[in-house]
Order: structure tokens, then sequence, then C-alpha cells
């Protein structure tokens, strides 16, 4: 096995909004938007924060999965119930392997935009503008197409209420479903701000493009605009806290996003690596403990442990992700807090993007490596992970 680290910008990254600010579409993109159906309703989100409660109460575990990056062309009604379906499926492998109630959360119905270490990115021997997900540009190696269009932000509008369809569909009573809901990376503010309506009475507004919005690593800094909009709405949120992350920064984010110490209002999602989270994760617990956040914790093992295969793709192992899901377990449970469950980026297909379980050498990855970002596991290699989480 020969493999370099992938490049990671922390959270002091560089600012993740798209130049399209002079673009001539946006103002009109903006209103259409603003004027657009919610894609969600108050009583759904108070629903699934009903649900994260239990979680934080130690009841239940959640899964949340799904694309690293949604795919425009992944959204038409049978290719969105597929993978509802799998979600579906997986939240029932965890459910049996654990005897406990799993809260079915997709990375879907929103996951259009990915923030990106360098904005620039080296293709076919050229500089071109990053791919920064379906919202923003197309993957397509051309100046012309890597330009961001903030048109494209209609589309991801339409795609998203797409799977919504297909995620009703799956909570439909007679399935016995807890769920499923939806999630994104809440990354491009003016997407996200043109879909916050307001509430009947006092209450704080909704955020009506997702159920559960997250910040990302990159974006959870001091006097973040994305942490402010997520503050400003009655959603339950979530953030990802990697390894660079002090105790100080994490109990900052539980006073600005969960002030009122409200069960299921956050999730607290650790992305460190196999090689941090041992050490870097207990401080971090115990800080937020003592100071009498209900929050949910949930383990993504993903992000820390991408690398570089021989041949340059990006991939990840399964012994590593595994390894990172046991030691968040063992340091919640050393603290006597529950281990609320997991963050997976898995594809609805059986694609060879991480090495473990069915592909078992860094030659396979090419026969199916369809991802538009980073690497995803199969749905093999997902219940694989999740049988050591049971």
């Amino acid at each position: 096995m020969t493999t370099t680290p992938a490049p990671h910008g922390g959270a002091e990254g560089p600012g993740q909004e798209p130049h399209w600010s002079h673009h001539p579409a946006l103002p009109g993109v903006i209103a259409r938007l603003a004027a657009a159906p919610p894609l969600v309703d108050a009583t759904e989100t108070r629903r699934l924060r009903a649900a994260l409660a239990s979680v934080a109460r130690g009841e239940r575990l959640v899964l949340q999965a799904g694309d690293c990056a949604e795919s425009l062309a992944e959204c038409d009604p049978d290719r969105a119930a597929h993978r509802v379906a799998v979600l579906v499926a997986l939240g029932d492998h965890l459910q049996r392997g654990s005897g406990r109630e799993v809260v079915r959360i997709g990375r879907m119905a929103g996951q259009f935009a990915k923030p990106r270490s360098r904005p620039t990115e080296r293709v076919g021997g050229r500089e071109l503008p990053a791919f920064r997900g379906h919202m923003v540009n197309s993957e397509e190696a051309t100046p012309t197409a890597r330009r961001p269009d903030p048109r494209r932000m209609l589309r991801a509008y339409d795609a998203s209420a797409h799977v919504f369809h297909a995620l009703r569909e799956q909570r439909h009573p007679h399935t016995g479903v807890d769920g499923p809901w939806a999630s994104h990376e809440a990354l491009i503010r003016d997407y996200e701000a043109a879909l916050v309506r307001s509430t009947p009475g006092t209450g704080p507004p909704l955020l009506t493009s997702t159920h559960l919005p997250w910040v990302g690593e990159r974006t959870r800094g001091p006097g973040s605009p994305h942490v402010a909009l997520l503050a400003s709405v009655a959603n339950p949120v979530a953030c990802k806290i990697g390894p660079t992350a002090t105790p100080d920064d994490v109990l900052l984010l539980c006073r600005v996003l969960d002030p009122d110490r409200t069960p299921g209002r956050l999730t607290l999602i650790v992305r460190m690596g196999r090689a941090r989270i041992a050490r870097t994760l207990p401080p971090l617990v115990a800080a937020v403990r003592r100071a009498g956040h209900p929050v949910v914790w949930l383990c993504d093992p993903m992000h820390g442990n991408t690398v570089r295969a021989a041949g340059g793709r990006k991939t990840r192992y399964l012994p590593d992700l595994i390894a990172e899901a046991a030691a968040f377990r063992t340091v919640l449970d050393r603290q006597g807090q529950h281990a609320g469950g997991v963050h997976l980026e898995v594809a609805a297909d059986e694609v060879t993007e991480c090495v473990g379980g069915p592909v078992h050498r860094e030659d396979q990855l090419g026969e199916r490596y369809t991802t538009l970002c980073d690497p995803r596991l199969n749905p093999e290699q997902a219940r694989r992970l999740l049988n050591t989480w049971a």
C-alpha cells in the first residue's frame, strides 16, 4: 500500500462563497427562491428534533448517510427512490444489530455544494476553478463549465424537491420508519437565506431547505456567517468538529447554537482521523459535559482518513474508518456519554472508491469510481462498518 494524506483545509480556510455576486441572473434567482414553496415544514423539523432529543438521552442511534456530493442526474424519481431505499435498509441493518431504534437522516435533497481547500485545481495539465458541486458549477473540465452560475441554485431546488418526495414516500405510516429525514451542509448562503421562512407567532424562522442543516469544519470559525445563520433558525442544527478544534472553540459553538441547552437542538459530528481521535476528542467531550449541553455526538470516520492511493485517486481504507468509530465509542463510553451514531458517505450502488471488504486492493479502485468529489463506501462496506458499531 502506497498512500499519501489528501490535503485538508482547516476551519480558517478560504472563503467558500462562489464568485457570482456580479452575475446578472443572481437577483432574479434569489427572488424566485424566496417565493418558492418551502421544502420542509415546522412539523417535520419538530419531529426530527424530538427524535434527536431521544438520541441525546441515550435511547436511540442516528445513521446519517448519503453521497459526498449529490448529482443532479441522480434525482429523477427512480434514482431518488433507490437512494432513499438504501438509506432505510442501512438503518434497518443498524437497528437489528444494535437493538436500538435508529433515526435515519440522509445526506441528500440539497447536498449539492462542497467546500474546497483551494479555489483552483489542476486538471489535465491546466489550472481550472475547483469543482464546487452542482449547485455552483459543473465537474466538466472546461473553463466555461467551471464558471460559477447562480442559476444552478434553481436546478438544485427542483432536484431537492424530487428527493423530498421520495423521502416522504418512505415515511408513510405503513412503513413504520422513523424519518427518513434530509440534511446537507448549509454552505451557499445565497441559497439558504432565500429559503428562510417566518413562522407563526414570535418564534425564530425556519430554514426550509432541509430538516437538519450543518456547518462544516471549514466554516465553523469565530464570526462565521454560516454559524450565525444556523443560530437564527428553529431547525435542529449540526456542526462538524475536526482535529484543530479546542474545548473553547466547541463551547463557543454550543453557546451560539444551543444557548438554551435544548435536547435535540445541536448535533456535533466528530471528524478527527483514526490517529488523532483518542488524543483530541476526550477534552472536548469533557468540556461539553461539564457545561451541560445535551448534544448528540456523531462519528464521521470518513473525512479524517482520506489518502491518495498510488495511482493518484483519493481513497479511504475501511479498517481506518472502523478503527476511528471504535475509538469514538470508547471515548464517549469512558466519559459516561452516549455515542449517538455515525455519519457516512455512502453510494447507493456498488462503487469501488474505498478499499476494504469486497474491494480488496487499490488497483480495483478504477473499476467503478464515479464520485463527484470524495470516495464513498458502497452499501456492503457500510454494512461491515455498521456491524462493528452494533
